[in-house]
């Protein structure tokens, strides 16, 4: 195991939705405490990518909490990246209600100190937009290539959120992401010419380091001027 990943273990969520009982990856802040990030998974569950993006949020001083949002359709989930996973994925997703969604979310928020943020990777990008508009307790958002926000613009964002697309995402067009744009003007709305979807993953074969790279700089730099006004 990479010592990054030491430092992540898991706990249990009681979800503000029916109560159920929700896994959860968390990692503790090193350093100077900033406050809390909720991350939230992709179709693929809790895989070693949101591992990852927990420790690296709390080696820049926040705790991390990701929910393990598809629990109820399997215990410990988790879909390959293949065909058959990508379904699965799609699956569980699907027959996973938006306010059940919320309601894990709310359960991650009330765990972590404040002020809380959350971010989120394709899937959990559109889940991130959607905790933002309508999620209690969040001081910040910051979604990466969320595919299906562009069927949510009816639900505003009220908090700052940045949003990070790809030029060569091909599972979402330039005139998607200009329709985002123009729903949330407010938002910080970045496209990396160099990245496809899933950038930020090294198992994916459009991981870009250098975009992934500076997608988590701009991240960590708004959510550190919101702390310290906070």
């Amino acid at each position: 195991m990479p010592a990054a990943l030491l430092n992540v273990t898991r706990t249990v969520l009681d979800s503000r939705h029916d109560g159920a009982r929700i896994p959860a990856l968390t990692a503790h802040a090193r350093g100077e405490r900033r406050g809390g990030i909720v991350v939230i998974q992709e179709i693929f569950g809790l895989t070693d990518h949101i591992a990852e993006m927990c420790a690296f949020f709390a080696d820049a001083g926040y705790d991390a909490c990701a929910p393990a949002l598809f629990e109820r359709i399997e215990p410990n989930f988790h879909a390959e990246l293949n065909a058959e996973g990508f379904a699965k994925g799609r699956a569980a997703a699907t027959a996973s209600p938006w306010p059940q969604v919320m309601g894990d979310v709310a359960a991650a928020i009330a765990s972590l100190p404040k002020p809380c943020f959350i971010t989120g990777f394709c899937y959990g990008g559109a889940v991130a937009w959607r905790a933002a508009g309508e999620c209690e307790g969040l001081s910040g958002a910051s979604a990466f290539y969320g595919r299906i926000i562009v069927d949510m613009l009816n639900i505003a964002p009220r908090i700052p959120i940045l949003l990070h697309y790809g030029a060569r995402d091909a599972s979402i067009p330039m005139s998607d992401i200009e329709r985002v744009r123009l729903a949330a003007p407010g938002a910080d709305l970045f496209v990396y010419n160099e990245a496809g979807h899933g950038f930020c993953r090294k198992a994916s074969a459009d991981y870009h380091e250098p975009s992934r790279d500076l997608a988590l700089a701009r991240t960590l730099e708004v959510f550190k001027r919101i702390s310290q006004g906070a």
